[in-house]
């Protein structure tokens, strides 16, 4: 799937067939942006747009704009897949943490061309 990208955050690109209409919202945050338009071209731009729209409304009522993808999230996995990573990750002399984040690492370099 391809993304929008700007100022660090990432949003959508679908399509809808009914209205024929390109549209998305950004990703990882848990305000609500959303953009249209009827070309690539303009959905990119008002992808833009409400992102400078969101970050201006954020300065002008004093709030932190959310950063996405902080790089912290909460994974529930069965108890014996976490009791294996734990102890290989202890065999290996590495944090549960990083054992984690090399495995995926390894599983999206596999994805990515």
């Amino acid at each position: 799937m391809k993304y929008l990208n700007y100022k660090n955050y990432t949003g959508t690109i679908e399509y809808s067939k009914d209205d024929n209409l390109l549209f998305g919202k950004v990703l990882g945050l848990k305000a609500l942006i959303s953009y249209e338009g009827n070309t690539g071209n303009e959905l990119e731009e008002n992808f833009k747009q409400a992102i400078e729209q969101y970050l201006i409304h954020c300065k002008e009522n004093n709030l932190t704009p959310e950063k996405p993808f902080k790089g912290s999230f909460n994974v529930r996995i069965p108890t014996q897949l976490h009791q294996k990573a734990a102890l290989l990750a202890m065999e290996a002399q590495i944090s549960l943490n990083y054992f984690v984040t090399e495995a995926i690492r390894a599983r999206i370099s596999k994805e990515i061309p």
